[in-house]
């Protein structure tokens, strides 16, 4: 049994990725500020005895005793981290600092949740993780980009001055149960407007691509990168089938049998033109694909937005 930190706990990834470390009978602690989190996506939890709730911020230093970090806190989506740009900088600078500085102290291992976004709007396609990136450092989306590029350049910093030991985790669009209604990310938002028959707002013509991933698969992607001995990644975790966002609306208008007409609206600064992972090394070395096809995660995520009070 392992005593296992798990930054940004309460929020979409983090909560599915708690209730998996318990059911490999690890004690999980679970951090998380609530500024996106949400302490019912891990109310169910609370009743497990080696499972405990901390509501703290990583940019304030933090004193427990661990095994291994997962550091997930960050708010993800363009909506909540441009709501407050100097807070997720911070988050992606100070709170890393917090969080390496304890992975180094108590002798943890620390996994870092990075992102696609580190490629920003890329010129190379599909992406690969020698692939540098082609970011905006002083557009609109930087704070969430860059800040990610600086988290992971103190991962490696860490590592090479302290011999930290660090994982690297590049995750693409992630989808499924617990997320928020209102977070602004494509799949709930385009199903929260089937659901109630409005119109679906797809920026731009719609031909812009994205690659997603069901949750579960991403949360054993994580699992599979923490526990793995010599290889630290960076590594592309998501699903290489890529869909335009108007296949994306039209599949979600199908599957919810929705009346809801799909209509444009500019396309936001800095927004991606394609975006697909190279999962070869995660292939390679972690053995690890998604199993989930679009239609059944979709179809568990409609699910759950119907019942969910969120």
């Amino acid at each position: 049994m392992k005593t296992i930190l798990v930054t940004g706990g309460a929020g979409f990834i983090g909560s599915h990725l708690c209730e998996y470390l318990l059911n490999q009978d690890n004690e999980v602690i679970c951090l998380d500020n609530l500024f996106t989190g949400r302490k019912e996506n891990v109310k169910h939890l609370l009743k497990n005895p080696n499972f405990e709730f901390i509501r703290h911020d990583i940019t304030i230093p933090l004193h427990v005793e661990c095994d291994q970090v997962y550091n997930l806190a960050c708010p993800a989506s363009p909506v909540h981290y441009q709501h407050n740009p100097v807070k997720t900088i911070k988050c992606n600078t100070i709170g890393v600092i917090n969080m390496l500085g304890l992975a180094k102290r108590v002798k943890a291992r620390i996994l870092q949740a990075s992102t696609s976004e580190v490629y920003g709007d890329p010129e190379v396609h599909p992406q690969k993780e020698d692939y540098w990136g082609n970011v905006n450092p002083i557009g609109i989306r930087s704070c969430y980009d860059e800040g990610k590029r600086v988290a992971e350049c103190l991962f490696f910093d860490y590592h090479r001055m302290n011999n930290t030991d660090i994982r690297i985790a590049r995750i693409f669009n992630t989808y499924g149960p617990n997320m928020s209604k209102n977070d602004g990310r494509v799949v709930s938002n385009f199903i929260t407007q089937a659901i109630n028959n409005e119109d679906i707002t797809v920026y731009g013509d719609g031909s812009q691509t994205r690659s997603f991933c069901y949750v579960d698969d991403l949360v054993k992607g994580l699992y599979s990168l923490m526990n793995k001995e010599d290889f630290i990644g960076p590594v592309n975790l998501g699903n290489p089938a890529e869909l335009t966002i108007l296949e994306i609306a039209q599949k979600i208008i199908l599957l919810t049998n929705s009346s809801s007409k799909i209509v444009s609206k500019p396309l936001p600064s800095d927004d991606p033109r394609k975006r697909k992972p190279d999962i070869s090394l995660a292939e390679k070395e972690l053995n690890w694909h998604p199993q989930v096809d679009l239609e059944t995660g979709l179809e568990k995520t409609i699910a759950y937005f119907r019942t969910a009070n969120n």
